[in-house]
């Protein structure tokens, strides 16, 4: 790992706009991918000797690696036999975040290609994959990575936020899947399956945990069976961190938040070929919006600047924030002879939000005398800012439905098949709105509605003609159409108060897997994406913005594996992908606008390698790796820039940057992970417990030019968990910390004022009780 950070430090400053330096290291993974092949295959025989870690009679026997059963080809089959890339999330990797009081962003510290990053906090998150996503903080963004609760799609960026309490698995999926999710999902689907009810079943869990900053959490779950037929399943999640950063301008204190979220489901099986499952979940969340930090950036590099204290902030604005959302959903399935029929409805509403903040970041400017005394930081440097403004974000009203209709055969014979429609439909109407500094007499604001509907019809084909070989094959058929109305406007005027966009794409995959041995299996996948014409905020100067529909081709080849006698899962691919007329945003600049554009052509290109050991009935370990090159194509391309910074970019004549050649935004060269798990019995039924993980992503660029101080650094996150474990399993204490190393750093950035950005959340400790019954 240390050799991989080096590396990358190494280079991160280096703009390559040609491909060799990408491609050498894609070879690299192309090399292992044959290295390994042949050794997989053998690894059986050699391992037959003796197991990892002893003799063959020396202590119990060991435990093998976990065959995990998914849903991410919208049919139940082992993650092994799926043919592209996937990872899966266990809740026991998430243990130490969520009781630090994390949210859905901590799933980027599991898996390697994924980020999620927000500029609001715990809402409105932001999905990468394999470095593919959307910077966009419109309400009305669109993004390229599809999230999945429990069968139905979050479009909104705020509904990604759900919390994340009593689940089954997250998984994470790579590519593009533009034939089974969805409205479709180019750059890959995150799902996520709660627990079910179980029928016939009291049973039940719970979790308290207290840490820094008055850090709570609570998650509880029961299951109750109401007759033979039916069962029910409750499950709540309460967070809750007081407000830890001193606002001395205000007298006031921030970055506290409430966190409560809700389910209740109702299961109805009244025989083995039907089942209904009813879903009702909700949120509500308040606390602060997020903190922009003016001038912490030292002039001329990516560092913060010395004597900066987390826990200060210098602000002249108001700060609030929250938000409440509701949702149902009901899934129903009928076993036929040979073939399986199942509905899906959803409903999601937001019923409000409401956030903000001081958008300049700090307190005096120099057109600005009266405001107080001068703010001076420890290190002599003074706090100033070019303008003051306060902005805020509104959802006045939300609904999204979706329906899924599909079937799916069962045959014994070697062709087997999935077809289904789909409806989706969103109408969202959002405001947004500019105080002066102080964030209590508005100044101008504008409110709009989207309205979206999108029609497909999708099928997919299975072809096993032997137990070592299958070919599958898939189509979509998408429509999607957007209307945008200005509803109204306060201080702005438009030219423009109404657009309309829509677009039809054929999208579709083709793959192979061929079993060398039952343990190991390559397979190769070409797939293709689609995502429908996107709006922008409507600006005075450029009115209602419209981005075309962006397509995405990709390649990916690798293979899955067991290795030593199936303790070892190791699993190896290397991808190549294309977007063409890629929707981006570009922000700030000297009319401080965001601008929604398309680029040409971009393209990615890397590897993964995942690997999980159970080396002993003791001792687990998992790696992880991942390679990602980004790159946007389109020489003519070019953005305004920041006024405060250091843009090493190209200029046109009219002083705005070249991005030709760039990384896209959020997306690090490296994403490594490794973990360990051990346990020491000490009686019967009683032992205690380790855990440690590690999350580690290079550097990235925040934006899309390229200057030394918005450039992020590289992030090592390291958690820790442990304790003592008794009644067979079933109660544990233990003592927790979440970003132990205590590293800060700016992992995001406001670029039309003075150096602004926000960091990560720091060290969280506590400790943590938790049963199941």
């Amino acid at each position: 790992m240390g050799r991989f950070a080096r590396s990358s430090a190494g280079a991160q400053r280096a703009k390559d706009t040609s491909p060799h330096g990408g491609f050498a290291a894609i070879g690299c993974f192309g090399a292992a991918l044959l290295v390994l092949s042949p050794a997989a295959a053998s690894a059986q025989a050699l391992a037959d000797g003796a197991p990892v870690g002893g003799s063959a009679d020396a202590g119990p026997a060991i435990d093998q690696a976990d065959d995990i059963v998914v849903t991410a080809t919208r049919r139940t089959e082992k993650e092994q036999d799926v043919p592209f890339s996937t990872s899966v999330i266990e809740p026991r990797q998430l243990v130490a975040s969520f009781a630090a009081g994390g949210d859905i962003r901590a799933l980027a510290n599991s898996v390697p290609g994924l980020n999620i990053e927000s500029s609001a906090g715990r809402t409105f998150p932001r999905f990468y994959i394999r470095g593919y996503g959307n910077t966009d903080f419109s309400i009305f963004a669109s993004q390229p990575v599809s999230l999945v609760y429990d069968d139905v799609v979050a479009e909104n960026a705020a509904l990604k936020a759900f919390p994340i309490f009593d689940v089954a698995d997250v998984e994470v999926l790579r590519g593009p899947q533009g034939t089974l999710f969805g409205r479709n999902a180019p750059a890959g689907v995150v799902q996520i399956q709660s627990v079910k009810p179980v029928l016939g079943e009291t049973s039940g869990s719970f979790s308290l945990a207290e840490g820094r900053y008055n850090s709570a959490s609570f998650t509880g779950a029961l299951n109750v069976p109401l007759s033979d037929v039916m069962a029910a399943r409750a499950s709540v999640q309460v967070q809750h961190r007081d407000d830890w950063v001193s606002d001395p301008i205000n007298a006031s204190r921030l970055e506290g938040f409430d966190d409560v979220a809700g389910r209740l489901q109702l299961l109805y099986q009244p025989n083995a070929r039907f089942s209904a499952l009813f879903n009702v979940h909700g949120r509500h969340q308040t606390g602060s919006a997020r903190l922009f930090r003016a001038n912490i950036i030292t002039p001329g590099t990516n560092r913060i600047v010395p004597g900066f204290d987390p826990a200060a902030y210098y602000g002249d604005s108001r700060n609030t924030a929250h938000f409440d959302s509701i949702g149902a959903s009901a899934r129903l399935m009928l076993e036929l002879p040979g073939v399986s029929l199942v509905s899906i409805t959803g409903y999601e509403t937001i019923l409000s939000y409401y956030g903000l903040s001081d958008t300049d970041g700090g307190y005096g400017a120099a057109f600005e005398p009266t405001m107080g005394p001068t703010v001076t930081r420890p290190d002599g440097s003074v706090i100033g800012i070019p303008f003051p403004v306060s902005s805020a974000g509104a959802i006045d009203d939300h609904h999204q439905i979706t329906q899924e209709l599909r079937a799916a055969s069962d045959y014994a014979g070697p062709l087997n098949w999935l077809a289904g429609l789909y409806y989706f439909h969103d109408t969202t109407t959002a405001g947004s709105l500019i105080y002066e500094q102080t964030g209590t007499t508005l100044t101008s604001s504008n409110h709009s509605r989207q309205d979206n509907d999108a029609y497909a019809a999708f099928g997919s084909l299975v072809f096993k003609p032997s137990a070592r070989f299958d070919l599958r094959a898939g189509l979509r058929f998408t429509h999607d159409a957007k209307t945008f109305t200005i509803v109204d406007a306060f201080n702005q005027s438009f030219a423009q108060t109404r657009a309309r966009a829509k677009g039809d794409n054929l999208s579709g995959d083709l793959s192979a897997t061929y079993a060398v041995t039952p343990d190991f299996k390559i397979y190769g996948r070409l797939a293709t994406g689609f995502r429908a014409p996107s709006f922008g905020a409507p600006t005075n100067t450029v009115g209602i913005q419209i981005a075309k529909a962006e397509t995405n081709r990709s390649a990916e080849i690798g293979f899955k594996s067991f290795l030593a006698d199936r303790r070892i899962k190791l699993n190896a691919d290397i991808y190549y992908y294309r977007v063409r007329n890629q929707q981006l945003t570009a922000v700030g600049g000297a009319d401080n606008s965001t601008r929604l554009l398309n680029a040409r052509r971009s393209v990615g290109y890397g590897g993964e390698v995942e690997m999980d050991a159970k080396v002993s009935d003791r001792l687990q370990l998992s790696a992880s790796a991942g390679y990602n090159r980004t790159r946007i194509e389109d020489r003519d391309l070019a953005v305004a820039v920041c006024a405060s910074c250091t843009v090493t970019d190209p200029r046109n004549a009219q002083g705005n940057a070249l991005i030709y050649g760039n990384p896209l935004p959020q997306a690090a060269k490296w994403t490594l992970d490794a973990g360990v798990a051990y346990t020491v019995p000490v009686a019967a039924g009683r032992e205690l417990f380790f855990n440690a993980d590690l999350a580690y992503r290079s550097s990235v660029n925040f934006f899309l030019y390229e200057s030394k101080e918005f450039t992020g650094r590289p992030l090592a996150d390291l958690g820790l968990r442990g304790g003592f474990r008794w009644g067979d399993g079933k109660y544990e204490v233990a003592a927790f910390c979440r970003n132990c190393l205590d590293q800060i750093r700016v992992i995001g950035a406001i670029d039309f004022n003075n150096l602004t950005g926000m960091i990560n959340d720091p060290v969280i400790y506590g400790i943590q009780l938790s049963g199941k019954f």
